[in-house]
Parts: C-alpha cells; structure tokens; sequence
C-alpha cells in the first residue's frame, strides 16, 4: 500500500480534514487553527491594504502634476544686457515653441510668462503665481480643464483671469468677482518703479486636486500677463508635453538640441525625483515589515501543527503500522496547515480588496468618528486617502503569504512522518 499510493490521495484529504474539524477534547486543535486562520488573514488584509494604499497615493501623486505642469519646462540661460542686468527671457519663443513641437512624440509646447504677485479682494490678500498661457493651451492641461471640478467657463478665459479653489477660498472669490494683482515690479516713472495695480474678473475657478497648486495658481491670458509683468514680445519658459511622461528621461536630449544652445530643460522628475525616490525607500521598508507580520502570523500554523502532531501521536502510530508512508502521513499534515493558509490567504485577500474598493466610505466613517481633520491636505498635498488596486500587488501579497505557509508547514509535517510508530504506541 505504501509503494502504490499516489501523492495528495483522497484518503489523505479525508485524514487531514477530520483532524483539521476535530475538537479539542477528541485530540484537536481547533482553537490554534482558528487563530492561525484570523492572523493570516489579518496579515493578508493588512499587506493589500498598504500596497492599494502606496500605489494610489504615487499614482495619485503623479497625475496631479503631470495633469497641471509640464512634463517638461524650457528655460533660457540668460544673457548679460548692457545695464548688467540678466536677461533669461525667450525673444524668439514662437520659432523655438515650433521646433519643440516637431520633436517625436511631443503633444504640445506652449510658451509661458510667469512671475509671482499679490492678489486683492476687499480686506484679504493672497500670494500667487501668475502663468500667463494661450487659452488652447490652457485647455489642453486635464487638472485644470477638467468641468467636474471647476465652476466657470474656460472658454471665456481670455475676458479675465482663472483661479485655483484654494486661491478662491483665502480671498472669498467666486466666478464674476473682481479680484486685484498687485506686482511690485510695475509701472517704470520719472520717480522710479511703482507698482503696478490691474483688477480682473474671475472666469474660472479650478481645482487640480494638489492643495499647493490650488492655493497659489492664477491663469492669466498670456499678451495680458505680458503686459503686466512688463514682457511685451518675450516668454520666460516653454512648457512641454510628451506622449509618455514616465520616459521623459529619453527625450530632453533631443529636447535640448530643438531648444538650442543657451536653453535648459527641467524635467518633472527632477522637480519631483526626491519626493518619489522617498516614496519608493518607504514603499520597500513598508512591505519588508508586512512581510514579516505575515511570516508572523504563518508561525503560528507551526505551533497549531506541532501541538497536532503530538496529541495524534498515537494515530500516526497506528497509521503507520497500517501501511501509510512517510510521505503518505507528511502530506496530511502538510494539508493541515497549507489549508489554514490557503483560506486565510483568500479571507485576506477579500477584505484587501473590499478595502482598496471602497475605501473613500470607509475613510469618510474614521473621519467622523474621530471628530474630523485626520486628513490635512496642506500637510498631505492631496485632498483624500487615494487607494489603487493592481493585479501585482495582490499576486505579490498571495504568493508571499501561501508561499510561507507552505514552508513553514514542511517542518512540523516533517516531524510526523519520522516519528516511530514503535515509540507513539509503547505507552497506549
């Protein structure tokens, strides 16, 4: 019988079940395989619910500010002028937004003016950062054109100015409102330069879901930002769109070479490389301690299994001197133990994901019980917990986590196969 059992026969799963069901008084474990159940499950939960978490705050993170900046930004190096003064303004923006834009696999390029101010309405001021762009241009930035989120119409943006939320909500702004740019940097008179005052109507209201941009961003049409921050005829930068913002890397050479000698390009990785290079150092530290929260938890199949083995001491016994082989009894146990992982595994791997789905009601309920203000966006940048679910990711938590139940499970099943059957009978 030994030699012609086949591996994982019925026989054995009808064995493994009935110990896996048995009560404590009748030789079970049933207490540890139930706790040995909920930690897995837990420690499943727990991994899902952190990578879900990890891979929405970045993709979160990302998408704000590929859909509100440029994926990369065209300077000027300057020039000395003949007053000494440094001159980094593009002259010949138009030609050089052109040659970008014959770049392979650029969407769009789009001259810009910027330069920082102080907004005005009644009795409250606002420090802002004014880009003046074409309205198609504008239109073409998803985070800002968006209509779900904005009040306004964009189309009439070149009657007046558009405004972050944020910038809206410190002045008490709302569309139609006038609200008043103060730039030191103004009119030049006999007496020096004063500064200069221009009052617009808010048009447009946008919210690009980063709480740094929709505090402090203003659109201005670009001839009227020119104008007032005394740039007639010249941008300071072009921004650039490329098809795939993830390979931007690949591209500013040839970027570089269309721009010209005395340009520099500034990619949004470089702007951002520090923040996601600290994302991904926490996303390895985070998933090495979850992973051993789930070895953790696997460890406790081990004692449910060695507490197993050695109240059904005798069964093996007779087992074996029935004609069972080793491989015949390690196998039972084996499936003791691998079981517990596997639906532990599976329960984990089902709260995970109701998790990461509904994730916006379950952190709406935390909020309210704990009084509101757990999320601060101008701590956090964005405006709620983001949570994204990838195949990866739960692939990644269930091969872990069967993974180590398995082989935890092989040492104690082990133990069983070897014991003597002479030694589990001599005291029955």
């Amino acid at each position: 019988m030994a030699n012609s059992t086949t591996p994982f026969a019925p026989f054995e799963w009808m064995i493994a079940w009935r110990y896996l069901r048995a009560r404590r008084a009748e030789g079970g474990v049933s207490v540890m395989t139930w706790i040995s159940l909920i930690g897995i499950t837990l420690a499943v939960f727990a991994l899902i619910a952190t990578l879900a978490v990890r891979s929405g705050f970045r993709a979160e993170f990302v998408d704000t500010i590929l859909g509100a900046n440029a994926h990369v930004t065209v300077y000027n190096l300057g020039e000395t002028t003949a007053t000494g003064q440094l001159d980094s303004t593009i002259p010949d923006y138009t030609e050089m937004t052109q040659r970008l834009t014959r770049v392979p696999d650029v969407i769009r390029a789009a001259p810009l003016v910027r330069g920082q101010v102080m907004a005005n309405m009644r009795q409250a001021n606002a420090g802002v950062e004014v880009f003046g762009i074409e309205l198609a241009d504008l239109k073409g930035l998803p985070r800002i054109a968006d209509p779900t989120t904005s009040l306004g119409d964009i189309d009439n943006f070149d009657q007046g100015i558009a405004i972050g939320s944020g910038v809206a909500r410190e002045l008490g702004a709302t569309v139609g409102d006038k609200i008043k740019l103060i730039s030191p940097n103004g009119v030049k008179t006999a007496f020096g330069t004063s500064p200069r005052v221009n009052a617009y109507e808010v048009v447009y209201v946008f919210s690009a879901g980063r709480y740094d941009i929709d505090r402090t961003r203003v659109y201005l049409p670009l001839a009227e930002a020119q104008s007032f921050f005394n740039r007639e005829g010249v941008a300071t930068e072009i921004e650039v769109m490329v098809k795939n913002p993830e390979q931007v890397d690949q591209m500013v050479q040839a970027l570089q070479q269309a721009a010209g000698d005395r340009a520099q390009t500034w990619t949004w990785r470089d702007a951002s490389g520090g923040f996601l290079r600290a994302l991904e150092v926490e996303d390895n530290v985070m998933f090495i301690i979850l992973s051993i929260l789930v070895l953790i938890a696997a460890m406790n199949i081990v004692s449910g299994l060695i507490m197993l083995v050695k109240n059904k001491g005798r069964d093996i016994g007779i087992l074996r001197t029935i004609g069972l082989s080793e491989g015949s009894v390690l196998r039972v146990f084996f499936i003791c133990g691998a079981f517990t992982g596997l639906i532990g595994t599976a329960m984990g791997v089902i709260l995970g994901c109701l998790f990461a789905i509904y994730i916006d009601p379950i952190f709406s309920f935390v909020n309210v019980v704990m009084g509101g203000g757990v999320w601060d966006p101008s701590i956090r940048g964005i405006y709620a917990l983001p949570a994204q679910l990838n195949l990866s990711d739960v692939l990644k938590a269930v091969g872990l986590s069967l993974g180590l139940s398995f082989i935890v499970t092989i040492f104690p099943a082990r133990r069983a196969a070897r014991m003597n059957p002479v030694e589990a009978l001599r005291y029955e």
